[in-house]
């Protein structure tokens, strides 16, 4: 990324990662404050709270390993960084996509507005879970640009298991809104039928 040879140590690269991702974790949370805040205020729920402190400290371990591996450990990037580089960049627009098409819906934590329809549109037309898909993509993608491979596979197994549980919490929660849903249309309609 920058430096004289392989083994230099890419100071601007990583500043320049580590900047881009402070600020748009920042801005990611207060635009969830805001949106739960609002969800909330219409009568929304949270659901698994419990593992979301979880979540927190992974993400916020993530960039002190990156370092650590960088700076410490001496990873240093390799022939590929311009591809994975590539790859962080699709994660970031999908997660924008992601954002974008769940508006005031969208919430770092599990929020969900009773009743309402599940979102179809967008970037969910093709994918479940595009948020989570960007993530996953981002915690293997943006280590391996400075060749910091323990890093990737640390996190990406670590995601793989608190996305397990989050993944589970929210299909629970979005199964009971739409069934709420339903049956506010019709409560004299069977279970079944609704």
């Amino acid at each position: 990324m920058n430096g004289t040879g392989p083994a230099a140590l890419p100071v601007t690269g990583l500043v320049a990662f580590l900047s881009y991702h402070l600020l748009q974790r920042t801005i990611e949370l207060a635009l969830s404050r805001t949106n739960a805040r609002r969800l909330l205020a219409r009568g929304a729920r949270e659901h698994g709270p419990g593992h979301f402190p979880a979540l927190v400290v992974m993400h916020a371990l993530f960039p002190v390993a990156l370092v650590i591996e960088v700076v410490m450990l001496g990873a240093r990037p390799g022939r590929f960084t311009w591809g994975w580089l590539a790859l962080f960049a699709g994660a970031q627009l999908l997660r924008m996509a992601s954002q974008r098409a769940l508006g005031e819906l969208w919430t770092a934590r599990v929020i969900v507005l009773e009743g309402a329809p599940r979102v179809r549109s967008g970037v969910y037309r093709w994918l479940k879970h595009p948020n989570y898909l960007a993530v996953a993509i981002e915690l293997l993608s943006a280590p391996l640009m400075f060749g910091a491979w323990r890093t990737a596979v640390v996190f990406s197994i670590a995601n793989a298991f608190a996305l397990r549980t989050r993944i589970r919490c929210e299909e629970q929660a979005l199964a009971g809104a739409e069934s709420e849903g339903r049956q506010a249309q019709d409560p004299a309609l069977p279970e079944p039928l609704r």
